[in-house]
């Protein structure tokens, strides 16, 4: 399924119950919470929510506010190895069910999140 037609099948709707699902797991997440900023939750929301609707969608929001997405180094502050990585995906894959996204939205969404998780890694284990 190329970007229109997931974006299409899931639409802006798909993607805030899917990022408002993964945080409410992130939130009390030993592992991978403590990466969040404590005072920001609902920013972080949005700044997923709107990174996703651009790269998805083609949507402009994230552009505007934050410019080029700059993924790798936006992270490069907290460590990331493969326990890090694995968890965010499990938390990511958990939230496309519960958003009870399409099926073919979730195969094609979980290798590009699986991709990007594996691409923010940044320590050796």
């Amino acid at each position: 399924m190329n970007e229109a037609e997931l974006y299409e099948s899931i639409g802006e709707t798909g993607i805030s119950r899917m990022v408002a699902a993964f945080y409410r797991r992130v939130r009390t997440d030993d592992l991978v919470g403590p990466m969040y900023p404590a005072d920001d939750w609902e920013g972080s929301e949005q700044r997923l929510r709107e990174f996703l609707l651009f790269r998805i969608g083609g949507d402009s929001r994230y552009l505007e506010s934050r410019g080029h997405p700059r993924l790798r180094m936006r992270h490069l502050p907290f460590s990331i190895g493969v326990a890090e990585r694995d968890r965010w995906l499990e938390h990511m894959r958990a939230a496309m069910s519960e958003a009870g996204l399409p099926v073919a939205a979730v195969r094609d969404l979980d290798a590009f999140f699986s991709q990007v998780a594996d691409f923010m890694r940044n320590r050796e284990d």
